[in-house]
């Protein structure tokens, strides 16, 4: 009965749409911070969510993107790559437009470029520029340039639950644990706090300063900074032979990633073909508020021959760690020794808050790259090695036996990048201290301009140990998997458009809750329809096979059985009239396990944004009805600028938000967003220190953003 009522309210919706929906529409004006909808551009890439991608990066490296967009007419090969747009042929028209014609005029002229249709050029256009300026022509000096400079911005965000969470509850005599010890609580208040300032210029410079505090963490300058974690860099960019020099927090992109790897990673989704590989894009400042995943030190890129650079690279940062003591015993050359690092970022109970920065780790090595005069060959050789204060002495599990121990792991690689035609061939390969291999490597390929192929195929040994890589994989980290996969997407007619993937993959060694070896494979297909440049429309059905154990005998080897997750999402995006814009959204999903009843799970969600004068409202109303956590269903909401949102509906109930945004003048603008959820069949949410007791969750957001 509720699917039959999801179709009927879903259709009803989309007969109206196309009713009043304009029929025609201009290429939009490139306006930055107003006009772009960095929440609608990550969901038609990532139209099935799931809490195996990081999202908070995804879009830091999207806001450097945007505030920093590539120059048209400088944009190397790799990089234009990296916007996952533009395929083989589009690339190639451009470079060739550029070569024959000289620099473009203005962002619009792509229009003239052949192969490129209005539906490639609105996506690229938030993030493209053609920029006049030349530093090295400009007699300001450096410092004139900063202060000047118009791209420079003070962003301060605030949030908070507005029903109380266990965890700031005061101690009472009944809150024990099983020995009788007290529970902990946490030490600081319920409120988030972020705050960034940055300013910054395309090849010239970029300076940035971050500081966050989450919600049950002190603040204040008993903890020597005031916020529990903090940031800043600083980078100069085309000095001569220095083609970067960076200070403070940074990332580095290489080759594939498989060893260092940065930023926005799309892998599997909705762009199937352009979007399984990586390209060098080198140093880049690391703005992020996630507390691992980064370097901090010094790094730069040295340009030591006309098609030569080399870049090296040192860090040193604390990570959480918790310290045992093992003295006396002779297994181990420390005394102390740690389990495993904390990557949680999180310091808020005693016990978290003395695990922080316990661990210190050194990295540093080097990468030597070659380009060729005409940007379709690239070599290039890596060197990395980390070591740690105390050495990781993992406690003994079967699926964790071939994990990275010791305090030493060094990597050495390889990687290229070849352009043959409408062909790109792309690879690397590594071997780490363990002896371990990871190898990746594929290509993408323009058939005609209708049809794109990807191929890739990857082999990641159990005992292969990165820290730094993520490279194209199934598994969350480059570690005990062989794959390959198939990407297709195909251009039916200016109006349809056929995308579809199947990836084989297996496991050659046991996983967590996986005590065998496994295989399993996942397929995607999603066809989509823009009758005009006011509406699209998509319907996308993936499925997913892996092996588990069976969950009524977790423990017992013989028990790995098949599971299969199917995901159908139907989507509909239009514009009424200027100013207005709806979506509406319908996604299920069913679970099998073998031996073991399907439950299933669904969600409908419709949004609304209405912009008026210097006011934007937005909205989401949405009903979920889940019978378990392995259907819990995953959908962007629109939040903040520059904040993203993916709560996990699962259980039943209905969630909605509602948010205002205000432009008092050119430089300030405000931001407040309300968002509850109300659930019908539990009197608990979450557990621990977070559980609320009763079944209403609501939560509050502010920022303000001041371009100075």
């Amino acid at each position: 009965m509720k699917i039959l009522f999801t179709f009927w309210l879903f259709f009803s919706c989309l007969l109206f749409s196309v009713a009043f929906a304009q029929t025609s529409k201009p290429l939009p004006k490139k306006d930055k911070f107003e006009n772009f909808d960095l929440d609608a551009f990550i969901q038609d890439l990532f139209p099935v969510q799931d809490d195996n991608i990081n999202y908070a990066d995804a879009y830091e490296t999207l806001f450097q993107l945007y505030t920093n967009p590539l120059d048209l007419n400088e944009a190397t090969r790799e990089e234009l790559k990296s916007l996952y747009v533009l395929s083989e042929i589009q690339i190639n028209s451009l470079l060739a437009y550029r070569e024959s014609k000289g620099n473009l005029l203005s962002i619009y002229e792509l229009q003239a470029i052949e192969n490129f249709d209005y539906q490639t050029i609105k996506k690229i256009l938030p993030f493209v520029e053609i920029d006049e300026s030349n530093f090295s022509q400009d007699s300001r000096s450096l410092w004139q340039r900063i202060l000047v400079e118009e791209n420079r911005q003070l962003m301060v965000r605030m949030e908070r639950d507005l029903q109380t969470r266990r965890g700031y509850l005061p101690l009472t005599a009944a809150d024990t644990n099983s020995t009788g010890q007290p529970l902990s609580r946490y030490a600081g208040n319920a409120n988030k706090v972020y705050w960034r300032f940055r300013t910054s210029h395309a090849k010239d410079f970029s300076i940035g300063l971050t500081g966050e505090k989450d919600a049950g963490e002190t603040f204040g300058f008993d903890n020597k900074i005031g916020f529990d974690f903090t940031s800043f860099h600083v980078a100069l960019y085309n000095r001569k032979k220095y083609k970067a020099l960076l200070i403070g927090d940074y990332q580095l992109q290489i080759g594939q990633g498989l060893l260092l790897s940065a930023g926005f990673a799309l892998g599997k989704g909705a762009e199937t073909v352009l979007g399984v590989r990586r390209s060098t894009l080198g140093l880049r400042p690391y703005t992020s508020v996630l507390e691992t995943g980064f370097m901090r030190g010094v790094a730069t890129t040295l340009q030591v021959h006309k098609r030569m650079q080399f870049t090296p690279f040192v860090s040193y940062l604390g990570q959480d760690a918790a310290l045992q003591n093992v003295a006396g015993d002779t297994l181990t050359d420390a005394e102390d020794f740690i389990n495993s690092l904390q990557i949680t970022g999180l310091h808020r109970t005693a016990r978290e808050i003395a695990s922080k920065n316990q661990v210190m780790e050194l990295t540093y090595g080097g990468n030597l790259t070659y380009t060729n005069r005409q940007q379709t060959f690239e070599w290039g050789a890596t060197f990395i090695q980390t070591s740690f204060s105390a050495p990781i002495v993992r406690k003994f599990r079967n699926y964790n036996q071939y994990e990275f121990t010791g305090a030493t792991n060094h990597n050495i690689g390889t990687h290229f990048s070849y352009s043959w035609r409408n062909f790109n061939f792309f690879g690397e390969g590594a071997r780490s201290a363990s002896g371990g291999v990871g190898l990746v490597g594929g290509f993408v390929a323009a058939l005609t301009t209708k049809i794109d192929i990807a191929f890739v195929y990857r082999q990641y040994d159990k005992n292969f140990h990165t820290f730094y890589g993520n490279a194209f994989s199934e598994n969350t980290r480059n570690i005990n998997e062989n794959g390959v996969y198939w990407g297709l997407k195909y251009k039916i007619n200016k109006k349809v458009t056929f995308a579809a993937y199947f990836d084989k993959f297996s496991f050659a060694w046991l996983k967590f809750l996986v005590d065998a070896p496994s295989e399993g494979y996942e397929y995607l297909a999603r066809l989509s329809y823009t009758p005009n440049k006011t509406m699209q429309l998509y319907a996308q059905f993936r499925e997913e096979n892996k092996g588990r154990n069976l969950a009524d005998n977790p423990s017992r080897l013989d028990f790995v059985v098949p599971t299969t997750k199917r995901n159908l999402i139907f989507n509909a995006d239009w514009t009424l009239k200027e100013g207005v814009f709806l979506r509406s959204r319908v996604q299920m999903s069913s679970y099998t396990q073998q031996g073991r009843p399907t439950t299933t799970g669904f969600v409908m969600a419709q949004d609304a944004v209405i912009d008026y004068k210097q006011w934007q409202f937005s909205t989401r109303f949405a009903i979920f009805d889940t019978d378990d956590f392995d259907n819990r269903q995953y959908v962007f909401e629109k939040n903040v600028l520059y904040a993203f949102a993916i709560p996990a509906y699962y259980g039943r109930g209905f969630r909605n938000y509602y948010m205002i945004r205000y432009k008092m003048n050119k430089k300030i603008t405000f931001w407040l967003r309300y968002a509850y959820t109300s659930f019908r069949d539990i009197n608990q949410i979450s557990s621990g220190l977070e559980t609320i007791e009763g079944n209403f969750q609501s939560e509050v957001v502010g920022q303000v953003i001041w371009k100075l």
